[in-house]
């Protein structure tokens, strides 16, 4: 089937195959390799992506469901000057992250957490941030990064 998703901001068209997930279309289809599969059962939210601005976790969407819509990835947050998203500076700044392989899926998340709820108290981001998992961090600085992204002065 033909499916065509604007995926931050071009747009993708492509011949899939009807079973074909979000994530892989993101990935094998895009060459968008930021968005990363971890568990294909949506529980650690590593896929997880902007779908018309709800976060998602691209492994339970297929290609079909997305079609003609719009995606935005961790590698569309940034300008195109090269500026990072607030969302990513945090992220940086803050040392939320370790190994990384969590950090794409967090940092979607962070955006959309922060779309809905712009001054979040630290239990707010955890639950917000809950269906992410990071087997790294402890998720203390990760927090922090969420609450320096929405301009809060972060708890030292």
């Amino acid at each position: 089937m033909k499916v065509g998703i604007e995926v931050n901001g071009r747009e993708v068209a492509e011949e899939v195959e009807d079973r074909t997930l979000l994530v892989h279309f993101l990935r094998d289809t895009a060459g968008l390799t930021g968005t990363n599969i971890g568990c294909d059962t949506t529980s650690c939210g590593a896929c997880t992506v902007l779908l018309d601005g709800e976060s998602v976790k691209s492994c339970t969407v297929l290609a079909a469901q997305a079609d003609g819509h719009a995606v935005t990835t961790v590698e569309g947050l940034a300008d195109p000057g090269g500026e990072l998203h607030p969302v990513q500076r945090a992220f940086r700044e803050q040392h939320g992250l370790q190994c990384g392989f969590c950090t794409p899926g967090m940092i979607m998340a962070s955006v959309s957490l922060l779309e809905h709820n712009p001054k979040p108290t630290r239990d707010e981001v955890r639950t917000g941030l809950e269906g992410n998992l990071c087997r790294c961090t402890g998720y203390h600085n990760i927090v922090n990064a969420v609450i320096e992204a929405s301009g809060q002065e972060v708890d030292r």
